[in-house]
């Protein structure tokens, strides 16, 4: 299949290139924006969702689930103008079940991001009661769709694909007993599979090189789980995470940081060597947003609009310090900066320094925004919602100098 390499700027799968948050530090992206300032496009999405944007070469890639058409799909803009280029029906029917009634209120059924390694897409979304994997060609023509397992809902689903060498690797845990598989990326054939405890569980594997290996890691379901990505076959696991976690995990390359909200609220610093050591913990509530480890220190914002910042070898908080609003979508670090958007579409840009918090910026955008923002190639891509004649509609906004 034609494809293409995957560069510096482009954003390739759920939290960037390197799986952490850490954007390409080679760019200089806005610092001040609105309606009327620095927005070089916006362009209407239908439906909902909460998957953030992957971009690939000149196609921004985006999950949306729309109640009146019955379908979920993957859109595709252009990049430079935001002009509509595809949409790609992964499901038609099924989003109207009885389960789907029981979501968290803050949910959609397109809570995930599309993944690609440059020649495929890849895409996880829940329908009719269980959890689908899907491959898609660059033009949105579909290649194979597998089912990974039934899917037990409760809050509801937002794993994101995981990407390895010829592997794509998703995660489903859940009521009803969950499954971790690897499937080959050009046949969707299974290559492993893991079976997972009967509990709610809600973050995307990731795969880190971390104390001297490759690994595959999976927090929640009230344990901390390093696995071979290639094989499946366990590296180590230990109790060391709540139930329920969403915030997808870091690491400082000795240390795996497991935050979540039920039924504690905790972070804690697992040693990634295998030891089964848990170095140290607290009870702040980083339950939603994915946390950020850069120079020995983890950036986090808690659920309740707080920034801080600990030092990730012993967790001593360095300094906190409160936003405003509510916070579901996950900071990410450009540079020296910190990017942090509320739900309500307000984004706060403060100083990745462990002596002090400094605000640089605050911008407001859209009403509401619950996932993440891409930042690749100086550009910053948001996903957002505003109330008009009466109703919702989602943009995908893109910001720029």
């Amino acid at each position: 299949l034609p494809g293409q390499d995957i560069g510096p700027r482009d954003w390739p799968w759920w939290r960037g290139p390197q799986r952490n948050g850490i954007a390409d530090a080679n760019q200089n992206p806005p610092m001040s924006w609105g309606r009327s300032e620095n927005l070089l496009w916006k362009a209407p999405i239908p439906g909902k969702g909460h998957g953030s944007p992957t971009i690939l070469g000149n196609r921004v890639l985006i999950t949306s689930a729309d109640l009146e058409r019955d379908l979920q799909t993957v859109i595709c803009l252009d990049r430079q103008t935001g002009n509509w280029q595809w949409e790609a029906i992964v499901h038609r029917g099924g989003l109207k079940t009885r389960g789907n009634q029981k979501q968290n209120k803050k949910a959609s059924l397109a809570s995930t991001s599309v993944g690609t390694d440059g020649q495929l897409l890849f895409v996880n979304f829940l329908n009719q009661e269980a959890v689908w994997t899907t491959a898609l060609t660059l033009g949105g023509k579909q290649v194979w769709q597998k089912k990974i397992c039934n899917y037990v809902v409760h809050q509801g689903y937002g794993s994101s694909p995981a990407i390895y060498e010829d592997l794509v690797i998703v995660s489903a845990d859940n009521k009803g007993g969950g499954m971790i598989k690897a499937l080959k990326k050009s046949s969707g054939k299974t290559v492993w599979e893991r079976s997972r405890p009967s509990k709610p569980n809600y973050p995307s594997p990731v795969i880190f090189s971390v104390a001297g290996k490759t690994q595959l890691l999976m927090t929640g379901c009230d344990r901390v789980t390093s696995l071979n990505p290639l094989t499946g076959k366990e590296f180590w696991e230990i109790e060391g995470a709540t139930t329920e976690c969403v915030a997808t995990t870091v690491t400082d390359g000795k240390h795996i940081f497991t935050s979540g909200g039920y039924p504690k609220n905790h972070i804690s610093a697992v040693a990634a060597d295998g030891s089964g050591k848990v170095v140290w913990e607290n009870r702040s509530r980083v339950y939603v947003p994915s946390m950020i480890c850069h120079r020995g220190h983890l950036f986090a914002v808690l659920d309740a609009g707080i920034a801080v910042c600990y030092d990730s070898r012993t967790g001593e908080e360095k300094w906190k310090s409160r936003l405003a609003g509510n916070f579901s979508g996950s900071p990410i670090l450009v540079g020296d900066r910190i990017y942090a958007t509320s739900e309500k579409g307000e984004t706060f840009i403060y100083r990745a320094d462990p002596e002090r918090f400094e605000l640089l910026a605050r911008n407001q955008l859209a009403d509401s925004v619950l996932s993440t923002v891409a930042i690749c190639g100086g550009r910053i891509f948001m996903r957002g919602a505003v109330e008009e004649n009466g109703s919702r509609q989602e943009y995908l906004y893109c910001i720029g100098d």
